[in-house]
């Protein structure tokens, strides 16, 4: 949802990303986005996150709901569960957004962020498949 507002209007506003970092301002959710974002790309279901995180699956329905309609997962029907990811894509629309000015246009100070941000996994080619 996050992600397609972004690219119909082109912008990310503030509203939009206070909503995603208030979203992550609670420890539950916070530590259930981490660890959708380490199980990517295959997603957890509801229940599996529910006994990973150890909480209540109401409680993690309310959580994922939340993080859901901030745009920093997406829930897919499989039979009877739903597995959830991490939307990295919103999450990188977040990040630019609190990066768009960064260092006043100077990448010689931007670097070291950067290079804090580079994922930590290898991106693999299409020959290594």
């Amino acid at each position: 949802m996050l992600t397609q507002y972004i690219l119909y209007f082109g912008y990310m506003d503030k509203n939009r990303t206070i909503a995603a970092l208030a979203a992550l301002a609670q420890p539950t959710r916070l530590d259930t986005f981490k660890l959708l974002v380490s199980r990517e790309p295959a997603g957890v279901s509801a229940g599996e996150l529910a006994r990973l995180i150890d909480v209540p699956q109401n409680t993690m329905s309310a959580h994922l709901a939340i993080l859901s309609r901030a745009g920093l997962i997406n829930g897919e029907r499989k039979s009877r569960s739903i597995i959830y990811r991490a939307d990295l894509t919103g999450m990188r629309d977040v990040i630019a957004f609190l990066l768009k000015d960064c260092c006043g246009g100077r990448t010689d100070l931007c670097q070291p962020l950067i290079e804090d941000l580079t994922p930590c996994c290898p991106t693999r080619s299409t020959s290594d498949v």
